[in-house]
């Protein structure tokens, strides 16, 4: 499940999809993307200018992953942004077009994840920011999904995720995501677990947000915390 929904490749769906299933999936999401994380982190190492490269490693994540976390982003802020009724904001999100708030969200953030890339590149920590941003963005979907948050709607990705989470496993992820970063080399051994902290506040606030204004998660409002954490990891490691 954490393969199959979180990634392009191709994988035999599980048998069964209950909520423990759905909670491991969640807390294993950074296992799944190890193979894009290593893709990305290769990219930033090709023989071309900085900002190319960043945009390169960039894109090349979101073609592993289909797009999903940035769909999720741009739908979200369009949810937000239209309208302060819950389920007029849900029926926004629901359509999957993109509105203005929606495509300057998604350049915005684009803009930012490519120019901090681009300045961990120069400053000699390229493959270590790539692989510690793309893991680290995926460790908070746990930290999402944890027993007391509800789901916006009762069906969906967010329905099946919502609350499967035991808080235990989530906090052993954040612990194992602080404690792996700090081994990240080419960096000092506070700046990975001051990223993953970083990650885990800013997609928190947005979740915060979510569940305040939606009444609870969404597969797309997951995708946004993904985007939100990434962004935040990567300023953090922009430069020295």
């Amino acid at each position: 499940m954490a393969v199959g929904t979180l990634t392009a490749l191709p994988v035999r769906p599980p048998g069964t999809i209950d909520r423990r299933v759905a909670g491991r999936a969640m807390a294993l999401a950074p296992v799944a993307v190890v193979g894009p994380a290593a893709l990305a982190g290769a990219v930033t190492f090709l023989p071309l200018p900085p900002l190319v490269r960043a945009g390169l490693a960039v894109g090349s994540v979101a073609l592993a992953t289909r797009g999903l976390h940035l769909d999720g982003l741009a739908d979200t802020a369009d949810g937000l942004g239209a309208s302060y009724d819950r389920s007029r904001a849900l029926e926004i999100m629901r359509r999957g077009d993109s509105g203005p708030t929606g495509i300057a969200t998604l350049v915005l953030v684009l803009i930012v994840q490519c120019g901090a890339l681009a300045g961990a590149i120069t400053a000699g920590h390229g493959i270590p920011a790539t692989v510690t941003t793309v893991l680290a963005s995926r460790c908070v979907l746990s930290a999402c999904c944890v027993r007391f948050i509800p789901s916006a709607r009762p069906s969906g990705l967010g329905a099946t995720v919502a609350g499967s989470v035991p808080i235990p496993l989530a906090a052993v992820v954040f612990l194992l995501a602080l404690t792996l970063s700090s081994f990240a080399p080419g960096l000092p051994w506070w700046r990975g677990p001051m990223a993953v902290a970083v990650a885990y506040a800013c997609a928190g606030l947005l979740l915060w947000r979510c569940v305040r204004r939606l009444g609870g998660i969404t597969g797309d409002v997951l995708g946004a915390c993904v985007e939100t954490a990434a962004t935040a990891a990567l300023v953090a490691l922009a430069s020295y």
